[in-house]
């Protein structure tokens, strides 16, 4: 049995295979972040026959001044929480597992497209967003406000019917701002140096845990490095894990931080499997890797050589939605 292919077993999300989608927004939903008709085909379409062991659904907002972009998919009422279901249900009918993504874009996010001011760990500039406007500095009350919403948007994910949920601290929003010292300048406990920067995560951690029980899987997606000068390094992410490992999380998805999906100037297939290896050696807990993977031989070369747990195909099976019927096959067909 190729590693691909082989089960994912003594974990609280068992998989049938090592085959994610990792979370991609669609912009599919309606203006009001609701699901429609249209994003529930899309994901028919990419669960179809469940050759992906776990799909992990786009980004989506746990409150209106935390929305990224417009059309973008909300986890910010109680209201949405049928309609979500219907989502879940479709992957399910598939034979694919579902976890949802839950996000604050802080200083990611545009108050063109909120009509809200955009909020920040520290009053500087996204880097990784460029667009002048500078974010109001989270008071410790705003934070704690923010990791109930966090909580809250849990709460509803489990009751939606998903698998388990997934807290989004990568790729320059809210939690990634919170973890690189180019965003977070604070001087009080939430900043300095890395146990500070992720106070924010360990209680989100366990408010959710408090939320979810025992037994629900909740994941963290890691931006585990920013690539960029006096910005995070995988040395604090390599310590930042054990702490979120120590505070419950179940599964950690490796990516970039303020440098966002992609490396500068690196192309180079599984680019971010560097990170996640040094993460995967000092936890316990299943790592998950995507970047530039569209090769099954390049996912079964991450895993042959225990770089990650799990391989996250992002943009192939955008492309193609038969790409993992097509991967699949393919291995079972080698001796």
């Amino acid at each position: 049995m190729s590693y691909l292919n082989k089960k994912l077993e003594n974990s609280k999300l068992e998989l049938k295979n090592r085959l994610v989608m990792p979370p991609m927004a669609t912009a599919k939903s309606e203006e009001d972040g609701s699901v429609n008709k249209s994003i529930i085909d899309y994901y028919d379409e990419k669960s179809n026959g469940g050759y992906i062991s776990l799909i992990i659904i786009e980004h989506s907002y746990i409150t209106k001044q935390g929305k990224a972009n417009p059309n973008q998919l909300s986890i910010a009422e109680d209201r949405l929480v049928d309609s979500l279901k219907g989502l879940s249900d479709i992957i399910h009918k598939n034979g694919s597992k579902a976890v949802m993504q839950i996000n604050h874009a802080g200083s990611a996010a545009s108050e063109t497209n909120t009509g809200l001011q955009i909020v920040g760990p520290s009053a500087i500039e996204n880097p990784s967003k460029n667009t002048g406007e500078i974010p109001n500095e989270l008071s410790k009350n705003d934070i704690g406000v923010i990791v109930r919403e966090f909580k809250e948007a849990a709460s509803r994910v489990k009751n939606a019917g998903f698998d388990g949920v997934e807290i989004h601290s990568a790729h320059g929003y809210l939690l990634s701002q919170f973890l690189s010292p180019l965003t977070n300048k604070r001087t009080d406990e939430y900043g300095g140096d890395i146990k500070g920067r992720i106070k924010i995560h360990l209680e989100i951690i366990k408010e959710v845990r408090k939320t979810v029980g025992e037994d629900f899987p909740i994941l963290l997606r890691l931006g585990a490095s920013d690539y960029m000068e006096g910005g995070l390094t995988i040395e604090d992410s390599t310590l930042a894990s054990i702490e979120f490992e120590k505070a419950g999380v179940d599964m950690l998805d490796i990516s970039g931080g303020l440098c966002r999906f992609s490396i500068p100037g690196v192309n180079e297939p599984g680019y971010f499997a560097p990170l996640s290896k040094c993460i995967k050696e000092k936890v316990k807990i299943p790592v998950i890797v995507a970047g530039g993977i569209i090769d099954v031989e390049v996912a079964e070369k991450i895993l042959s050589e225990e770089k990650a747990d799990l391989i996250g195909v992002a943009r192939a099976i955008l492309k193609d939605s038969n790409w993992a019927k097509n991967a699949m096959e393919s291995l079972d067909t080698q001796v």
